[in-house]
């Protein structure tokens, strides 16, 4: 194979960004030949341009005419189609989340390891972000062991326009959750990206507090990584400006990035060692201040699109591998658990256990959802946080 023929299910906002940039040639040895969408007008102007369309995904499939597929549909499509391309020998990128909940990702995780010649990958395009790189680093080689991490992200601001947009939109059946599992996916797999995954966790949810919607729009949660650092995490789409500060500290300084700024304040000295060393009850580390610059990706799913198409082609390691979607779907899911049985959870999670929980849910909801055509608007800006 020199090129691969590339189909996208779901021509929702995301569905069709991604097949703006591959029309557009962004994407070496790619070509867009397939697009599926339930609802009919969205293939019109793909029918147009000669690309093959298709109502029923499993049909695009198939049919013969792609090598590849993008999964860009609602949540809880992601596992059974995601699955369905798998076994049909096509390689397979999900669009984030991986699965609604744990326990479809752990089967679709499940069939990706018997096909282990098809490329399995997620579209968790933060990774090739050069602020989170940098941030990496700095993690790996200059701040200590990790003691304390917060992330306030609260300028996920929706209104009730955007939540009527669609009917799935913020419902325990179509979505599977709220603010964590929709807008806070990307921060969720950077938290364990960068930090690991967290041992315990605490959540504090509010369902529907700033939005006329039955799942989480408010949240705080508390957690417990398994060297003894703690964190907290809060997010928001209620919230009006909102805030996005990151903060990671550890034994040989802190790490702030914030209003696209990226610091780090560094100890002369690790504090653990010159706590147990120096004889003044109030001395500090004297600390050097550095701001460290960085550039945006020009346009990070394209860059994680190509490395997925070279993947294909020529076995390049993935930037995202499928397999590391779980981490972030966890996450989503136990944080929301744990608020909804008031109790904290060690991970890993019962995935099990929140599938139940979610499907009663889901069989209690009297929740009337308001649909209406909103306007139509640029949402790339809400890419890069």
């Amino acid at each position: 194979m020199k090129q691969v023929r590339l189909g996208i299910v779901g021509l929702g906002n995301i569905g069709k960004f991604h097949t703006n940039y591959l029309l557009e040639g962004k994407i070496s040895r790619c070509e867009l030949t397939a697009v599926s969408d339930a609802f009919t007008p969205n293939l019109e102007p793909f029918k147009a341009r000669g690309i093959a369309t298709f109502e029923k995904c499993e049909d695009m499939i198939r049919s013969g005419k792609i090598d590849a597929i993008v999964v860009a549909t609602p949540h809880f499509l992601h596992t059974t189609l995601g699955i369905d391309a798998l076994q049909n020998g096509l390689h397979t990128m999900i669009e984030k989340p991986i699965s609604a909940h744990k326990a479809d990702a752990e089967k679709l995780c499940a069939v990706a390891r018997e096909h282990p010649k098809q490329v399995f990958a997620g579209m968790f395009q933060m990774r090739v972000e050069p602020r989170y790189l940098k941030i990496r680093k700095l993690i790996e080689e200059e701040l200590g062991k990790l003691v304390r991490v917060n992330w306030i992200i609260t300028d996920w601001f929706r209104t009730e326009a955007y939540y009527a947009s669609g009917g799935w939109r913020a419902t325990w059946k179509g979505e599977g959750g709220g603010v964590l599992l929709n807008q806070c996916l990307h921060q969720l797999d950077m938290l364990q990206w960068l930090c690991g995954m967290p041992a315990r966790v605490r959540g504090f949810c509010q369902l529907g507090q700033f939005h006329d919607i039955e799942v989480e729009d408010n949240v705080t949660c508390y957690l417990e990584w398994p060297n003894g650092a703690t964190g907290v995490f809060i997010s928001s789409t209620g919230e009006a400006p909102g805030s996005n500060r990151l903060e990671l500290c550890g034994t040989r300084g802190k790490v702030v990035l914030e209003n696209n700024r990226l610091t780090f304040t560094r100890n002369d000295a690790d504090m653990l060692e010159f706590s147990r060393t120096v004889k003044s009850g109030f001395a500090k580390p004297e600390v050097w201040n550095v701001e460290i610059p960085f550039d945006n990706a020009s346009n990070a799913h394209a860059s994680l699109m190509q490395n997925f198409v070279d993947a294909i082609l020529d076995g390049s390691p993935l930037t995202a591998p499928g397999y590391e979607g779980m981490g972030s779907v966890e996450l989503a899911n136990v944080l929301l658990y744990s608020s909804l049985i008031n109790q904290s959870i060690d991970l890993p999670m019962d995935g099990k256990a929140w599938e139940s929980k979610l499907n009663e849910l889901i069989a209690a909801s009297r929740h009337e959802k308001k649909v209406a055509t909103v306007q139509t608007e640029d949402f790339t800006k809400s890419f890069r946080r």
